[in-house]
């Protein structure tokens, strides 16, 4: 039989446990009158232990799940059940409800009749919390999901996903529609699978370690290699194809995407496009060259009248207008399809220049502007003569040009040790342009600002120019100032 010094100690060890426990703890009466409470569910409910012995369980019960709990206290009062145990949201002292998980027995005694109830009640306020923060980041998670699946298989371009070790983990419907050209025995899943694809200029078939999926794979990133796919040359599709390594957090590699886009419609336009730039060069070009080695001599030729000269002459300028027109043409049509435009040299720039001033006294002579040279007996640079005679043609053009009648336009090359200066200077009306921003302007084929429309060969001409002489490695500055004139600075390499 256990003493009374037992029982004592029982009860003291009861309440401390009670006390300190961090599940909120309570003592009710049969009647659900609150005799005591611990310091946690005191803490849950907003309430002192003083306030809370004053109150019920009914009062601290959310009115929807006090029949419930009303239900439950009955049938453990009657002896139906021992205990039970729900979750039912508790009102705390300032009206706003905890969610609780609450359990409940019954304490007897010895001839089995009620005596007190025990409660306790776990706060899952913050596990409720944590679990509706998880629903909405599931929610949103699969909401991206549908998003990115969409866009995935909206795309244009193909998209293919490589694990780690090469294999194919997701592809879109137009992937799919390119590897049934590429592989129309059915494409294997891995990288590195050859087929129906071949090199860019369609010579042979891309062996296993030159394929796109195999680069990608292992981990290299590229862009924008050609392919062709396809049995059929005529058939044929062009593929530029473009893949970056996936990494993970802690940015090791776990696999690779790749985008090919369909270039075929721009590859067949560009060849059009180069043919017909050929075609231009050899059939208008070399007449128009022809015909102005022909009106020099005629223009050469004793007893011509003054009228006759005159036309001649005028002749000669526009012929020489619009050859320089189709070169311009010619140029601006091979830089914008990537077509190499210099091929190096070893040059004399003087000579260069002196040979551009004497073509550009045919249109100075109509215009009475006076060309000024000063230049040393030689300058030799490396450099593509044509594009360099191209781009000081241009110069000159556009300082002409620019010149009102009766005026001067100065050229001068100047050794500047490890660079050659070229200066063009017309004392014409020139623009509001300090800095040439309009005089340059933004592409080799954009239209001409209209301040500028009076000089033919203005934005044009300075940007082809340009182009020319930053493809040489060089730079070209434009300053003009209205009512005082233009200079074009040009710093060449040697």
């Amino acid at each position: 039989m256990a003493s009374v010094t037992d029982v004592r100690d029982s009860g003291d060890l009861w309440r401390l446990t009670m006390e300190h426990s961090p599940v909120g703890m309570a003592l009710l009466s049969t009647e659900g009158v609150f005799l005591t409470a611990n310091r946690a569910l005191c803490e849950m409910l907003g309430q002192d232990v003083e306030a809370i012995t004053s109150l019920t369980f009914h009062a601290v019960t959310h009115p929807d799940d006090l029949e419930l709990v009303v239900k439950s206290v009955r049938e453990m009062l009657i002896g139906e059940v021992g205990s039970f145990r729900m979750v039912k949201r508790c009102l705390r002292a300032d009206g706003s409800a905890v969610l609780g998980d609450v359990s409940v027995a019954l304490l007897r005694d010895d001839d089995g009749q009620p005596l007190h109830i025990i409660a306790q009640v776990v706060d899952l306020s913050g596990r409720h919390a944590l679990e509706q923060r998880l629903d909405a980041a599931e929610e949103e998670i699969e909401q991206t999901r549908i998003r990115a699946e969409a866009v995935f298989e909206a795309v244009d371009a193909g998209l293919l996903l490589f694990d780690a070790v090469g294999n194919t983990v997701a592809l879109n419907r137009r992937q799919r529609e390119m590897m049934a050209i590429a592989f129309p025995d059915g494409y294997g899943g891995a990288a590195g699978q050859t087929g129906l694809v071949f090199t860019e200029d369609q010579s042979r078939p891309l062996e296993a370690e030159e394929m796109p999926s195999t680069r990608a794979a292992a981990g290299e990133p590229f862009e924008d290699a050609v392919v062709w796919i396809g049995a059929e040359p005529r058939h044929r599709r062009a593929l530029s194809v473009t893949a970056r390594p996936v990494r993970d957090r802690t940015g090791a590699t776990v696999g690779s995407a790749v985008a090919c886009t369909d270039i075929t419609d721009l590859v067949r336009a560009t060849q059009v496009k180069e043919s017909f730039v050929a075609a231009v060069s050899h059939e208008l070009r070399t007449p128009l060259t022809a015909a102005l080695a022909y009106l020099e001599l005629v223009e050469d030729s004793p007893g011509l009248s003054d009228d006759v000269r005159q036309h001649l002459g005028a002749v000669r300028r526009n012929s020489r207008r619009l050859a320089m027109l189709v070169n311009d043409l010619i140029y601006a049509a091979r830089a914008t399809t990537g077509t190499p435009t210099a091929d190096r040299y070893r040059i004399d720039l003087a000579a260069l220049l002196r040979e551009s001033l004497a073509a550009a006294e045919v249109d100075a002579a109509g215009k009475d502007v006076h060309l000024v040279a000063r230049l040393p007996e030689e300058m030799p640079v490396v450099g593509d003569g044509m594009q360099l005679r191209h781009a000081i043609d241009n110069l000159l053009a556009h300082a002409v040009a620019s010149a009102e009648d009766e005026v001067r336009v100065e050229a001068a090359l100047t050794d500047r040790g490890r660079h050659v200066a070229l200066s063009v200077v017309d004392d014409g009306a020139g623009v509001a342009d300090r800095d040439g921003a309009v005089l340059f302007g933004s592409g080799l084929f954009v239209e001409q600002d209209t301040e500028r429309e009076r000089l033919p060969t203005a934005g044009r001409g300075l940007r082809i120019a340009r182009s020319i002489i930053e493809a040489h490695g060089g730079e070209i500055h434009v300053e003009s100032d209205l009512g005082v004139g233009t200079t074009v600075r040009v710093g060449l390499p040697c």
